[in-house]
């Protein structure tokens, strides 16, 4: 059985942030969840996936975030306890259906969970998603540690029941991906099953409809502005005349630093985890009595400007301060030692830095830069378009997925990128304002997640681009997820249906559609020639299937091979292709047979034939 499945509250288990949340909406008798998957909520994803084989839960991974918030809504007003999970950016792709879905509302619970990314590691932005709440009008519940993560849950659905509203749970990259001791509770029973009732004059978003509708969710905020005041997630610690409030993981540093910094008999805290609407009413009554405050949030100054605005509102003048150059940056993920530093200084008091070790001895650890993995089939199409295109002007818009790793030497086949989709879109732009080639990338996923209205747009209005479908038969970069065109039947998974790329794009209406194996370079470079010569809209469809995936799924690959004696020293392998199976050594290129694939592309390349399998 599913460890997070298991019915034994009160037991203690070491749990991943996305496992927490998980096992606490599993508690709260979560029925029915959707996702588009996206680090840092894609294990998330993966324990629901898990758990539906096991249970009576449903769980799809859906074509976009959009789609997934869109099936997740009728769902919930069929009066299912419901989940939506996608990571920050995803929001973005489902808001024009969260917008109007704050004024349609839910019948059964429903918890949009949204992933930020502070630093960005793994995404093109770093948005603060905090301000959907302010756009839509919807609660958001922010946790600061795994267990309350787990806890939050249950009440995020009875929030949502009780207001009849989605409601927005909020985490970020380092709730996600840390690890804490966990509590488990008593699991609620599921209702899997639903009913709709037909109420089209409260359902149907016709403009007399939505008049009446919004003003159903502005008496609903007020109701939400009662419950943020009294609620148990917004709390004040301690007594003092400075006061510092914060939110998520930064309450953990700031509790550290009040610790550390000997100020506990000086400094107050209010922890705010209803963050919206504001708890004012709570806020007045905390600055009231404080000479100075300092709001600690990562991201943008969300609680700041409603503290600022309270403060105005409530006569106080006091010094408010959070984002400023010498205090906090809006940049990036805070730390503790930052959060010490920012706040000894903000009021006053010593901070000794702990000692830095000398590790003058101990030489520089290697730098590691981000790479396609050696045999993926990305750099064997990115080596054949290079090829085909050699001595041409051209322009590449990439898109979202591991080949956008392509952008980078000796490939260099990554020129623009906006988001998701956005390849084929932004293509069609440079090939009417340019005089130079446009070949986009694009992968499997991303072609289904939003790429085929760019395709659709770019065939009505007759643009001359040129587009590679990376296909590799997986959701490569967020952890092997399946989309549309995977093949279920392989991975033992019944009831699914194939959706075939090359007949999607056929049926678009493209004329010039290629199927390419990247593997063979002469067949692809000839393929891809023949396509950048077509005047209009031209795909080539690289298939070949993640190699990272297919020894997953334990499917034999080739031999890995060596560098004989005949080697030149040309290093054709290594300038061109760059794939990190290759190091120097003694001035001589090799192979390490331990990261070979056995994909056999640089033997194909090498001028003198000297890359042969290894016997």
């Amino acid at each position: 059985m599913h460890k997070l499945l298991m019915d034994h509250p009160g037991e203690k288990l070491f749990l991943l942030g996305n496992e927490a949340i998980a096992r606490g909406a599993m508690e709260a008798g979560l029925a029915f969840a959707t996702t588009y998957p996206g680090t840092p909520s894609s294990e998330l994803s993966l324990n629901f996936f898990q758990m539906s084989r096991e249970s009576d839960l449903y769980f799809e991974y859906s074509t976009n975030e959009k789609v997934a918030l869109e099936v997740a809504a009728a769902a919930a007003n069929a009066g299912v306890r419901t989940m939506c999970v996608m990571k920050h950016v995803g929001l973005n792709v489902a808001a024009d259906a969260l917008m109007t879905l704050a004024y349609v509302g839910v019948r059964g619970g429903l918890v949009i969970l949204t992933a930020d990314d502070p630093a960005m590691f793994s995404s093109q932005n770093e948005q603060d998603n905090r301000y959907y709440g302010k756009l839509s009008g919807l609660p958001i519940l922010e946790p600061s540690s795994a267990q309350e993560a787990k806890d939050m849950m249950g009440y995020a659905f009875d929030l949502s029941e009780s207001l009849q509203e989605p409601v927005i749970f909020r985490t970020t990259t380092r709730l996600n991906h840390s690890t804490a001791q966990v509590s488990l509770g008593e699991m609620k029973k599921r209702k899997p099953r639903g009913d709709f009732v037909k109420d089209p004059f409260n359902y149907v978003t016709v403009p007399a409809v939505s008049r009446k509708l919004h003003v159903k969710l502005l008496k609903n905020f007020e109701k939400a502005e009662e419950l943020a005041n009294s609620a148990p997630w917004n709390f004040i610690e301690g007594a003092g005349p400075w006061g510092i409030i914060c939110n998520g993981v930064s309450y953990n540093y700031v509790a550290d630093a009040v610790k550390d910094l000997k100020i506990s008999d000086r400094v107050k805290i209010l922890r705010v985890g209803f963050s919206h609407p504001m708890p004012g009413n709570l806020i007045k009554s905390f600055i009231r009595d404080c000479e100075k405050v300092l709001v600690v949030e990562e991201g943008e100054p969300y609680m700041e400007e409603a503290v600022r605005s309270f403060a105005q509102d409530a006569g106080n003048i006091g010094l408010i301060a959070g984002k400023r150059p010498d205090l906090f940056s809006r940049l990036f993920e805070y730390d503790p030692a930052m959060v010490r530093t920012t706040i000894a200084k903000f009021f006053g008091v010593p901070c000794e830095a702990p000692k830095i070790p000398d590790l003058s001895d101990i030489p520089a650890l290697p730098q590691r830069p981000p790479n396609l993995c050696a045999g993926c089939s990305h750099r064997a199409t990115f080596y054949a378009v290079n090829q085909a295109t050699r001595g041409m002007e051209t322009i590449h818009p990439t898109d979202i997925g591991c080949y956008t790793l392509g952008f980078l030497p000796p490939l260099s086949a990554g020129d623009f990128l906006i988001c998701m989709g956005s390849s084929v879109s932004t293509g069609c732009g440079f090939s009417k304002t340019t005089d130079k080639k446009i070949i986009s990338f694009i992968g499997d996923s991303t072609f289904f997640h939003s790429g085929m209205p760019g395709l659709v747009n770019a065939v009505f209005n007759n643009h001359d681009i040129t587009l590679i479908i990376l296909d590799n038969g997986t959701t490569a970069m967020t952890g092997h997820q399946p989309h549309p065109g995977v093949d279920m039947d392989a991975l033992n998974f019944e009831g699914f249906h194939r959706i075939s790329i090359e007949s999607v794009v056929r049926g678009i209406g493209v004329e010039h559609v290629s199927v390419i194996k990247p593997y063979n370079v002469k067949k692809s470079i000839s393929a891809i020639r023949e396509a950048i010569d077509h005047k209009g809209v031209s795909v080539i469809i690289a298939k070949q299937a993640c190699t990272l995936f297919e020894r997953s799924l334990k499917k034999p690959h080739g031999k890995p091979f060596t560098v004989s004696d005949q080697c030149k020293n040309h290093r054709a392998c290594i300038n061109d292709l760059g794939c990190p199976a290759f190091f120097v050594e003694n001035e001589r290129v090799r192979i390490n047979a331990s990261l070979c694939s056995g994909c056999g592309v640089c033997a194909q390349i090498c001028p003198e034939h000297a890359i042969v399998p290894l016997k």
